[in-house]
């Protein structure tokens, strides 16, 4: 993994932010305002900070020596996955779905139905159909 690659990657999600909050050297990426990863722009090796449940992230770092517990975050919900290439892209993509789907998922219903896209859904709130009023019967 390297950071061009995730990058890219976190990007590719939909509602997916970067921002700089905690300066010039960290990455950050957010879904609908909220945090689901963070990587350094220093580092060598380099690595991030993505959020898991809680029971997968203590198996993960049983398994693997370059997933710890997440560094300047709360260790319960957060690891750090070290690019030393002794943790594959394709379960470090997979570690990105699953923070990012982890978040989206807690996200107030409003914002969640908002961020999926679902305008058809949105619509019938409004009482809209295409363009049009619906207009009560009495």
């Amino acid at each position: 993994m390297n950071i061009e690659y995730f990058r890219t990657y976190c990007l590719s999600k939909p509602h997916v932010t970067e921002e700089l909050p905690f300066g010039p050297d960290t990455l950050v990426y957010k879904v609908s305002g909220k945090m689901f990863a963070l990587a350094g722009l220093d580092e060598v090796p380099g690595s991030c900070n993505l959020k898991c449940d809680p029971d997968r992230a203590e198996g993960l770092r049983e398994q693997h020596d370059a997933i710890l517990p997440g560094y300047h975050m709360n260790k319960k919900h957060w690891n750090t996955v070290i690019w030393d290439g002794s943790v594959s892209d394709q379960l470090i993509l997979e570690l990105i779905d699953h923070s990012y789907n982890l978040v989206a998922a807690a996200l107030p219903k409003r914002k969640n139905n908002s961020s999926s896209g679902n305008k058809a859904m949105n619509k019938k709130r409004s009482g809209k159909s295409n363009g049009s009023r619906i207009k009560k019967v009495t």
